[in-house]
Parts: structure tokens; C-alpha cells; sequence
């Protein structure tokens, strides 16, 4: 066979010309030793602080330490398949997670691998672990009320969207099953929930997504799980993960959110398992220096966010999100009080913001051509409820009393309460919303206004006639409505109330309707009240929901329905006799 000299020197040529060296440039440590869930590496030298790193076999990591001649880094996997002398590679980006509309209705670990054997999750969106909570400027107060559909919470303890409420009490005690009456309450509404289990048997988990999934809540809610057979370092980081997931909603899609972190205490003994690892000073409880700011910076990025408006052209799109569509006041910030806007690009912040907005359109000679836009990825919020165990009842402890300073008030649940068959165990006594009535309709506030008090006093009543003493006519009244408060707002699990629902009966209590009826007798008598109400006055309900108000002439038609309906079943219960 003959060779043809130049036609192989052409093709020799062409390749030398198309040849690119590939240069792997990475930053290549190596595994010192490893133990625990954690690693101690060399050669890391510029290395961030909660960088990514990327093991042999694998694996990711979160650098912790900086430390003169190593790298402290906590392994988020399999930490028995990595050896010592491993190599260890730099990512040059912080820990994130996947997120999106893609999430909603699966079970991921909190690096956002799936659970539930429904295959990848497909989703182009990641965000941060750790993410900076918003400042004042960018939030407005916690006005809006996030119905749990639990009636003493509704009633006494309200919640309001962007607000951080600590669930606390000892172990079952029904902490879990106030917070998914919660999240089960949200159905046909606009929140998107994230539940967080945190050390939790897997099979506790199990039984948890399955009611989600019986009750419909699974399609707007997301399970984020750290099992207790998980590496301390997922246990650390799933409640990070978790607000992740809820912050895309939040601030991408303007969506409210619900977070139950289930629980805190468990990520606290989790991080000082870490932090001990790696010989960071144990402090008091043997816990690190710096575990109040684990969780501080985990629920200060609870927040209602502001809403924004701007005046732009008519034919912008309901969904338009494009802030530079906003003409900007001529003035800019120097105009008049009553058209400015909050920012130099022209926006409007807040509720205010959009009758400041109006005011300015007012005045344009063009008016028709524009219209004042309310931004749909503003406004968003994200609620927190976080759960923390007590020991023999002692609030006192390091980690709770951390938890209750950072919180805007706590749901304690008393074990004495539970046991003796009040379930929601509610201790009004040490409960407290520090938000109020700022987040709670104003029917509710009018029905429920003395009802907090009036349960405490009657529990300091009840203690006081254990005694044997005789009581006056007045106390014994007391005595006889506090029974039968207690008994209504008594519920049975994963079924909360309507809003409307909630208001009628409360009604109906703090009205003395009851106070004649055995004790016995009030649930059954609820239930068939309620039962009236939406059979025979709809429109009563439509009322309550549309104006949100409970005015004079409202109450008195509502308890003259109660009045009649409580005559006709008497007497039917005499003819019946």
C-alpha cells in the first residue's frame, strides 16, 4: 500500500490547528482524617467560610473551620466511604438547594434529593441554604391573619402571615398535630407550606405525608426530611433547606408561605454534635457559644414583605414584574407628601404607597393611558412555626429560652392539660401572640375579645373551689361558663374549622347559649348549631366572610337564630321525652 506523504502531513496539520488544551484548574485538598460526619482536610487554603466542597467519592461538603494548617468541613452524605488522603475539590459556590413550582407535592432530603421514589426532580432554579434576612425597609407590619382553623389559637392566639410563633411543650403533647391542623387548614387557599422533620423516625414521617396526602394537603405543601438515622450534618442544615424552598415562592412569585420547622431542638443537639467534632469550646449545656444565632439567623427570614406599585402604561400585563415600566414623578423624591414616591426609582412601598400612587395619576393631564400596577412579586410572606421539645416542662432551659426570645410568641402545651383529655392542651396562661388582634378579623376580635382572660381567671376559679370552700352565685357562673368554654374549644385532630365556623361557636359562648346545657351536651350541640347555619342561613356565613365584621345589627340576628334554634331542639327533646 502506498502512502501519500502530504495527504497525511494535511491531516497531521489540521489536527495540530484544532487542538485546545483543557486546563483543570480546581483547588485539590486532602482528607487529614474523618469521623462523624465530619473532615479535616489540607491544602484548602483559600477556602470560604460555608463553601461547597466536593469529596472523591462523591460526596459534598460545608467548610466550617478555617483554621491556620486545615479545613473543618462537615460531609452532607456518606462520610464511611471517604478515606484518609482522599482528595477534596473547591466548587467556589456557597451550599444551595433546588427549588421551584416542581418541588410542591414531593419528599426531598435537605439537599433536595427525592424521597418518595417519583423520580428527578426537574427544575432550573436553585437558591442559597443561608440567605440574608430582609431589612426594615424592605418589610411591612403583620396585618393579615393565617387561620390555623384550631379555635383557641384563632380565638386567643392568632397567628398573622410573616409572623414566627413557637410551638412548644413536652414530647406528645400534640406540638406536631397542631402545626399540620395548620398546614391542613390552608386547603383552596394561597399558601404554600413547607413541613420540616428534623431527627424524626422515618416511619413517623411516613405516617405524616400520608395524612398530608389523605387530606389533600400535599398539593401545595413540600416535606423536607432529615431522619434520625441521617448524618448530623442534614440534620444541621434541612431547616435552612426548608426556608430556601419557601423563600422562592416568597420572593419570586409574591406567594404567602408556611414553614414548621419539626423540631428545633433536635437541629440544636445536632449542631453542637458537630461543633464539638470539631473542637469548637463547648459552652453552657455543652452547647456552642454561637447557638442562639443557628436559629436567630434561620427565623429572622420569617417576614411579610412590602408591597410594591408603580404608575405604568395602560397595556402592561397583570403579571408584569418589569419595574423599569414605571415612570418616575418628575420631582422624584422632592415632591409633595401626598404623591411621593418611597424609593428613587419611582416605586410606592406598602398599602399607603398605592393611594400615593393614585393620588399622582390623578393629576397627569394623560391619566387615561396609565394605571397604577401592583407588582406580583411583592408582598410575598413567609410564616414560621417552630417547634421546640421541653423537658419535664422546663421553659426555662438554654435552647427554649433562646427560641422564645427570638419568636413573636408561643403555643405552650401542657402535658396535665393533655392528659386530662383537653386536647388542643393549650395553656392560655404562659401562651401569647405578640402580634394580637393586629392579625385577626375583627369578628373574631369582637367575639373572642375577653375570652383569654376569662379562661385563666377561671382556671385560678377552678383550683381555688378544688378546696371545698362554698362559692357565691357569681363564682359558681363562672365556673359553669369557663367548663363549657373549655369543652368547645376542645377538637379532635386534623379537623380544623372554618374561619366563620370558628366565630359562630365562639359566638354562642361567650354569649351564655351554653351555660345551661351539660357539658356533655356542648360539642353535640356545636356541631348541629353549625350544621343550622349553613343549611338554613347561608347567607349569614356569606356576610361573615364577605365584610369580615361582626357590626350590632349582625350579632343581634345571630343570636336570635341561636335563641330559636335553641328553643326547637329543647322542644323537641321535651316531645322526644
Amino acid at each position: 500500500m502506498k502512502f501519500k506523504v502530504d495527504e497525511i502531513a494535511s491531516v497531521i496539520t489540521e489536527e495540530i490547528r484544532r487542538y485546545r488544551s483543557a486546563v483543570d484548574l480546581a483547588e485539590v485538598g486532602k482528607v487529614l482524617e474523618v469521623g462523624d460526619g465530619i473532615a479535616r482536610i489540607y491544602g484548602l487554603t483559600g477556602a470560604m467560610a460555608g463553601e461547597r466542597l466536593e469529596f472523591q467519592n462523591g460526596a459534598s461538603g460545608q467548610v466550617f473551620n478555617l483554621e491556620e494548617d486545615s479545613v473543618g468541613a462537615v460531609v452532607l452524605g456518606d462520610y464511611l466511604g471517604i478515606r484518609e488522603g482522599d482528595e477534596v475539590r473547591r466548587t467556589g459556590e456557597l451550599l444551595s438547594v433546588p427549588c421551584g413550582p416542581a418541588l410542591v407535592g414531593r419528599v426531598v432530603d435537605p439537599l433536595g434529593r427525592p424521597l418518595d421514589g417519583r423520580g428527578v426532580i426537574e427544575t432550573p432554579h436553585r437558591r442559597p441554604l443561608e440567605f440574608k434576612a430582609p431589612g426594615i425597609a424592605e418589610r411591612q407590619p403583620v396585618t393579615e391573619p393565617l387561620q390555623t382553623g384550631i379555635k383557641a389559637i384563632d380565638a386567643m392566639i392568632p397567628i398573622g402571615r410573616g409572623q414566627r410563633e413557637l410551638i412548644i411543650g413536652d414530647r406528645k403533647t400534640g406540638k406536631t398535630a397542631v402545626a399540620l391542623d395548620a398546614i391542613i387548614n390552608q386547603k383552596g387557599g394561597d399558601v404554600i407550606c413547607v413541613y420540616v422533620a428534623i431527627g424524626q423516625k422515618e416511619s413517623t414521617v411516613v405516617g405524616i405525608v400520608e395524612k398530608l396526602r389523605e387530606k389533600g394537603a400535599l398539593d401545595y405543601t413540600i416535606v423536607v426530611s432529615a431522619g434520625a438515622s441521617d448524618p448530623s450534618p442534614l440534620q444541621y442544615i434541612a431547616p435552612y433547606a426548608g426556608a430556601a424552598l419557601a423563600e422562592y415562592f416568597m420572593y419570586q412569585e409574591g406567594r404567602a408561605t408556611l414553614c414548621v420547622y419539626d423540631d428545633l431542638s433536635k437541629q440544636a443537639q445536632s449542631y453542637r454534635q458537630l461543633s464539638l467534632l470539631l473542637r469548637r469550646p463547648p459552652g453552657r449545656e455543652a452547647y456552642p457559644g454561637d447557638v442562639f444565632y443557628l436559629h436567630s439567623r434561620l427565623l429572622e427570614r420569617s417576614v411579610k414583605l412590602r408591597d410594591e406599585y408603580g404608575v405604568v402604561p395602560k397595556d402592561t400585563p397583570e403579571d408584569s414584574k418589569d419595574r423599569a415600566r414605571a415612570i418616575k414623578h418628575p420631582q422624584g423624591l422632592q415632591a409633595p407628601a401626598g404623591e411621593r414616591p418611597d424609593d428613587p426609582e419611582g416605586l410606592y412601598h406598602r398599602p399607603h404607597g398605592r393611594q400615593k400612587a393614585a393620588a399622582w395619576l390623578a393629576t397627569l393631564p394623560d391619566r387615561d393611558q396609565y394605571k397604577v400596577h401592583r407588582f406580583p412579586d411583592s408582598g410575598g410572606s413567609m410564616t414560621a412555626l417552630p417547634i421546640i421539645e421541653t423537658l419535664e416542662g422546663e421553659v426555662s432551659a438554654y435552647i427554649p429560652t433562646n427560641v422564645i426570645s427570638i419568636t413573636d410568641g408561643q403555643i405552650y402545651l401542657e402535658p396535665d392539660l393533655f392528659f386530662a383529655g383537653v386536647r388542643p392542651a393549650i395553656n392560655v396562661g404562659i401562651s401569647v401572640s405578640r402580634v394580637g388582634g393586629n392579625a385577626q378579623r375583627k369578628a373574631m376580635k369582637k367575639v373572642a375579645g375577653t375570652l383569654r382572660l376569662d379562661l385563666a381567671a377561671f382556671r385560678e376559679l377552678e383550683a381555688f373551689a378544688q378546696l371545698g370552700t362554698e362559692l357565691d352565685v357569681a363564682t359558681q357562673r363562672q365556673l359553669d361558663r369557663g367548663q363549657r368554654m373549655v369543652e368547645l374549644l376542645k377538637q379532635p385532630q386534623y379537623q380544623p374549622f372554618n374561619v366563620n365556623e370558628e366565630i359562630l361557636s365562639i359566638f354562642a359562648g361567650t354569649n351564655g347559649f351554653l351555660d345551661d346545657l351539660p357539658v356533655g351536651e356542648v360539642a353535640r350541640f356545636e356541631a348541629a348549631l353549625i350544621k343550622h347555619f349553613e343549611d338554613e342561613h347561608p347567607e349569614v356565613v356569606d356576610e361573615l366572610e364577605r365584610t369580615k365584621d361582626l357590626p350590632n345589627d349582625l350579632a343581634e340576628r345571630i343570636r336570635g337564630i341561636i335563641r330559636d334554634f335553641k328553643t326547637q331542639k329543647t322542644h323537641k327533646a321535651d316531645k322526644a321525652a
